[in-house]
């Protein structure tokens, strides 16, 4: 680290509203980490801390289980009615998911960027979210991330929703409950989240193939700063795709929670990743973790950390940035030679 650079650090922990370097507002210690769960040799004990850090503690994966098991409890449509596929219950979970967005990502959007309820504390990126600019819908980023994600995200979520517990409901798919698996019905929890990073991973590689990217993918791209609303502000195509990661409950037995939790994951944990702030700073302490360094290099640099650090395969295929100018200095090595092919 420079002198330069790391003056700039340790005036940043003494005031947090001050820059930290000359690329990033804000950013979290560097080099950043990643989930030691592909470490050879093993290394549990280390895992075991990484899911600690936010299975045990406020976090929005803790919070999107909680949404899980109220909604299954209190808002899920009888069995009866589900066995047929009727507009009345497809309209109520069409109807919550739009309403479950809104109030995430619209809530988000109010705390960081229309009430700036902290500034720019803790913010990566210091530049404000674009406007009057053709190349968003409506000249505008927030009304173009608004469209695509209620537009796309929530038809494809809810058409993925519907589909399982329509199948479900008529005993196509395998099921299990708390009572006759118990250990299956935790681990299950704790093993969505590292299926999904996998799946993401895949996926994502994929849209960044050079037709499929300029069909597809591109619109979520236009997002270089991102926001609470760009998390699935995508092509439809896009959103399929992104969303078959839930079809795994098709094939290996799950409890309906699961497959909730697992959309919640899918559709509303990108509006905290997507944040551009570390998390919700509250009376002078850092409340909930949101945004995802790791992701928001991705939006700056493109070409690296197409997963997510859950399940590090970046680290293993050589295109995970980790913040550091040696990183920054790789991967503009590695555009470069993907241009030039």
């Amino acid at each position: 680290m420079s002198g330069q650079y790391s003056t700039l650090v340790q005036h940043s922990m003494s005031d947090p509203d001050a820059p930290m370097s000359r690329s990033w507002h804000y950013h979290p210690e560097l080099p950043i980490p990643v989930s030691p769960i592909l470490n050879w040799p093993p290394k549990p004990l280390a895992w075991l801390k990484w899911l600690s850090s936010y299975w045990l503690a406020v976090s929005a994966v803790t919070l999107e289980a909680a949404l899980a098991f109220l909604v299954y409890t209190w808002f899920q449509p009888s069995w009866e009615a589900m066995a047929a596929l009727s507009p009345g219950w497809v309209l109520q979970i069409w109807l919550r998911n739009m309403v479950l967005l809104i109030l995430v990502a619209g809530g988000l959007h109010l705390w960081f960027y229309r009430y700036g309820g902290q500034g720019k504390r803790l913010k990566f990126d210091p530049r404000d979210l674009v406007k009057s600019n053709r190349t968003f819908t409506f000249r505008n980023q927030v009304w173009d991330n608004m469209f695509w994600s209620l537009a796309s995200g929530v038809t494809a979520w809810t058409a993925y929703e519907v589909l399982y517990f329509w199948a479900a409901a008529n005993g196509l798919v395998p099921q299990i409950t708390f009572a006759n698996n118990p250990v299956w019905f935790v681990a299950w929890f704790v093993l969505i989240p590292i299926w999904s990073s996998c799946h993401f991973y895949w996926v994502h590689r994929l849209l960044h193939w050079p037709p499929l990217y300029r069909l597809a993918h591109a619109l979520h791209h236009r997002n270089v700063n991102i926001g609470p609303w760009a998390g699935i502000s995508m092509h439809p195509i896009e959103t399929a795709i992104y969303f078959s990661s839930v079809l795994i409950h098709f094939v290996v037995p799950s409890h309906p929670v699961h497959v909730i939790f697992h959309l919640y994951l899918q559709g509303l944990n990108p509006a905290f990743s997507h944040s551009g702030f570390d998390g919700v700073w509250l009376k002078d302490k850092k409340r909930l973790e949101t945004g995802d360094f790791f992701h928001q290099l991705h939006h700056r640099h493109f070409e690296c950390n197409y997963g997510t650090a859950e399940l590090p395969w970046d680290k293993v295929f050589g295109t995970f940035h980790d913040g550091s100018p040696e990183a920054r200095q790789r991967i503009r090595e590695r555009k470069m030679r993907m241009h030039a092919q």
